[in-house]
């Protein structure tokens, strides 16, 4: 890249090329991946002349179709900017201004979101604490209680996330359970799908398999952790509780003018496998840092690896060495918990280097894992 400053001004201008080292990798993000090329020429071919706006477009309307396909045939997709933006148009769309949402206590909603939900959408987060981030009816049972009572928000949704932010996955039937037990109650689910094909190729089912079918009222699908530029969805499984979506995501700020970008984009990732496809090597990228970890003397997992992230405890000082060759976060920083996160372009040479990175800082030559890493590991 070549920089000159404008004489006038003082002020750098960018000639040409880029502004980043394309050869850099990174295990903090599944964000940090750029957009699939598949995508990338989706935008393309949606960017020729000129197409009716807000929705009102071919590319919406297909990808209404595609959508379906993968979610049964009440299904209604609403394209929207972001995963918090999901998140927040779908529990307000759930709730009245008197309901509350319960939710694993490491929920994005209510970890990661800046308080978001009950900052917008006015939504109460009653979070329950969990050891592997998944919900149960009887620990749903802590926080649902109270109806009736003026003093307390009360809880009629529960939100479960899928894969849940310690990277584990709910079988159908464990949502299925759920989605009975709160129903009973007169309560409604949605589901934070961020990577939701990442739990799908870990399940080896069809998506509508652990959504639709086990009763799932709402979910947030997330395309951005998977290869699109920008763009996720608000997917309305029960039309007959659906509030009037359209109004809301004008409300919440979700609608976007040139939306064939957000379509185009997602019905690309929806068609011909490809959202399977990259979800799988992510989820094998993680499998092959999981297995190479657990073999390091002194570096133990902390969660099973069920689909693109890897949690370990490293030794005093290690993460730092570690973060002179890749960037992550710390999960749990007084027990020295990392995450790793692989994406859709993560190479067998990226989960070798980061391998060689930790066992260099750990100083500790790798060992053949134990019989009972082996059996966590499945």
């Amino acid at each position: 890249m070549s920089v000159s400053v404008d004489a006038k001004a003082g002020a750098p201008q960018v000639l040409a090329g880029r502004l980043h080292d394309p050869a850099y990798r990174g295990f903090a993000s599944d964000n940090y991946a750029g957009a699939h090329p598949e995508i990338i020429e989706a935008v393309q071919a949606a960017n020729e002349g000129h197409v009716t706006a807000y929705g009102e477009d071919v590319y919406s309307a297909a990808l209404q179709e595609v959508i379906r396909s993968h979610f049964g045939t009440t299904a209604t997709a609403y394209p929207v900017f972001n995963g918090t933006g999901a998140n927040v148009l779908a529990l307000q769309a759930l709730l009245p201004r008197w309901g509350a949402v319960i939710c694993a206590a490491t929920a994005h909603i209510n970890t990661d979101e800046n308080g978001a939900p009950e900052r917008i959408g006015g939504i109460k987060l009653l979070p329950i604490p969990t050891p592997d981030g998944k919900l149960t009816p009887e620990l749903i049972d802590a926080e649902a209680w109270g109806w009736g009572d003026e003093h307390r928000a009360q809880p009629l949704a529960v939100s479960i996330t899928q894969p849940t932010e310690l990277g584990t996955c709910y079988t159908p039937e464990e949502i299925q359970r759920i989605a009975e037990h709160v129903h009973a109650k007169g309560m409604k689910l949605h589901l934070d799908g961020a990577r939701l094909a990442n739990a799908a190729a870990h399940l080896g089912v069809p998506l509508q398999a652990f959504t639709t079918d086990v009763g799932v009222d709402v979910l947030s699908f997330g395309g951005t952790k998977n290869g699109l530029l920008f763009g996720e969805a608000v997917i309305w499984l029960n039309p007959q509780s659906d509030p009037g979506m359209s109004y809301l995501r004008k409300m919440n700020m979700q609608l976007a003018s040139k939306m064939r970008f957000v379509s185009a984009q997602m019905a690309a990732l929806l068609t011909d496998g490809l959202w399977l496809r990259s979800a799988s090597h992510a989820n094998e990228m993680a499998q092959r840092l999981s297995e190479g970890i657990s073999a390091i003397n002194g570096v133990s997992l902390t969660q099973a690896t069920q689909s693109n992230g890897v949690f370990a405890v490293l030794p005093p000082g290690a993460a730092a060495k570690v973060r002179e060759s890749f960037r992550f976060y710390d999960w749990d920083q007084a027990r020295g918990e990392v995450r790793w996160m692989c994406s859709w372009d993560t190479t067998e040479t990226d989960v070798q280097s980061l391998l060689a990175a930790v066992e260099a800082a750990v100083g500790s030559p790798a060992s053949q894992p134990s019989d009972s890493e082996k059996a966590f590991d499945r």
